[in-house]
């Protein structure tokens, strides 16, 4: 192993999290599902920092970072959301749309053909959002209830960081796959 595998080592690791976070979630050991969920959520920030910094940098680490995130985020969401503690709507947008960039990444590859996965701004926003509230969501039910307001306010604001990153996904892969179009014919 060299150094510049220790990036995809993070989120290899940050994948292997998932289901001992969902499962303390489900047996209400939200202490300790806080506390993985907290080092899982900063470690997304230093396996980037360490690929961007060093260079290390790789193809895949561009597929593992984002499966990772993914995993983690949709993994605890769908778990609160099963035990009420997320509404179900917004558990629904996010599933949503993640299947979406799923099936989108899925259509431009078999139709245009390989492409680099390359996270927007409004993506990394939405992602930073959603752990965020995920945290705060776990924070209040294993420490420190916080206020419905805020909850609410929180709940919102993934929302709309979440409809504005799809639609920044459908927009520009759609932009690029029919400028690749193009270039083909």
């Amino acid at each position: 192993m060299n150094r510049s595998d220790i990036p995809n080592l993070i989120s290899f690791l940050r994948i292997m999290m998932v289901v001992p976070i969902v499962m303390l979630l489900f047996r209400e050991a939200y202490g300790t599902a806080l506390l993985l969920f907290l080092i899982a959520g900063l470690s997304d920030g230093l396996d980037g920092y360490l690929a961007k910094r060093y260079g290390w940098t790789s193809r895949l680490g561009s597929v593992l970072d984002p499966i990772a995130d993914k995993a983690l985020l949709v993994g605890c969401y769908v778990a609160l959301g099963w035990m009420d503690h997320i509404p179900l709507w917004l558990v629904l947008a996010v599933v949503g749309r993640d299947v979406i960039i799923v099936a989108g990444a899925a259509a431009f590859y078999a139709l245009i053909g390989r492409y680099e996965m390359m996270p927007s701004w409004m993506s990394k926003v939405n992602t930073f959002a959603q752990i965020v509230l995920g945290l705060a969501v776990v924070l209040s039910l294993a420490w420190y209830p916080l206020p419905e307001r805020l909850l609410s306010a929180m709940f919102q604001i993934v929302l709309v960081t979440t409809a504005m990153s799809g639609a920044d996904y459908v927009w520009t892969w759609s932009r690029r796959a029919l400028s690749e179009r193009r270039l083909k014919s």
